[in-house]
C-alpha cells in the first residue's frame, strides 16, 4: 500500500463506515475512569483522610477505584453517581479494616489481673499486716485457756474433740472457749472501722 492509496480511501469514507465518534476519548473504559478519577480523587482523599491514618490514604483510594473499575462497563454505566458509590465504597472498606482490626487485637489480646501486672497492692499488704497486728492483740488479751484453745484449733487444725481430750474438758466447753475468742477477735476488727 503506497501513500496514494491512503489519501484514495481517507476521501472515500462514507457515513456507513466505522468511524469512532467525535467526543471518543480514547480505547475501551480506560479513559472513562481516568476522567472520574481525575474528578472524584481529591473528593475522596480528603474524605479518608479525616477517618484513616496517613499513610493508610493513598491505597484506599485506589482501592476503592479498583473496585469500581472491577465493574462490568453496563454496571459502572448504571452508577449515576460514582463520586457518592466510591464514599460508599471507602466506608466499607474502613468497616472491614476495623473489623479485621478488632478480631487481630483479640486474637492477640492477654487478659492482666491487676495483681499480676503491678504485683502486691502496698496498701492492701499494710492493711492486712495491720489486722493480724489486731488480731494479735486480741489474741493476747484473751484467759490464757481460751487463747492456748483457739490457737490449738485455728493454727495447729485439732478438732474440737481433740482439744476435748487434751484439755480435759467437754466438747461443749471448747466451743464455749471458740466462741469467746470470736467474739474478742471480732470486736478488735471492728474497733478499728
Amino acid at each position: 500500500m503506497d501513500f496514494d492509496d491512503e489519501q484514495q480511501r481517507g476521501q472515500g469514507l462514507g457515513s456507513g463506515e466505522a468511524v469512532p465518534p467525535a467526543d471518543w476519548t480514547g480505547f475501551g473504559g480506560a479513559s472513562g475512569m481516568e476522567a472520574l478519577y481525575a474528578e472524584h480523587r481529591g473528593e475522596l482523599t480528603r474524605y479518608l483522610r479525616r477517618r484513616a491514618p496517613r499513610q493508610d490514604v493513598g491505597d484506599l483510594v485506589q482501592e476503592c477505584f479498583r473496585r469500581l473499575a472491577d465493574k462490568d462497563s453496563f454496571a459502572r454505566a448504571l452508577i449515576a453517581q460514582p463520586g457518592a458509590y466510591l464514599v460508599r465504597t471507602a466506608r466499607n472498606l474502613l468497616t472491614d479494616r476495623a473489623r479485621t482490626d478488632d478480631v487481630r487485637l483479640q486474637a492477640h489480646h492477654h487478659s492482666f489481673e491487676d495483681d499480676d501486672i503491678a504485683g502486691p497492692d502496698p496498701h492492701a499488704a499494710l492493711e492486712a499486716r495491720e489486722a493480724l497486728r489486731r488480731v494479735e492483740r486480741a489474741i493476747a488479751r484473751l484467759k490464757p485457756q481460751t487463747g492456748s484453745i483457739f490457737i490449738m484449733h485455728r493454727f495447729d487444725g485439732l478438732s474440737y474433740d481433740e482439744i476435748a481430750e487434751a484439755k480435759g474438758i467437754t466438747v461443749k466447753g471448747v466451743e464455749w472457749h471458740i466462741a469467746q475468742a470470736m467474739i474478742a477477735i471480732r470486736k478488735a476488727r471492728a474497733d478499728h472501722k
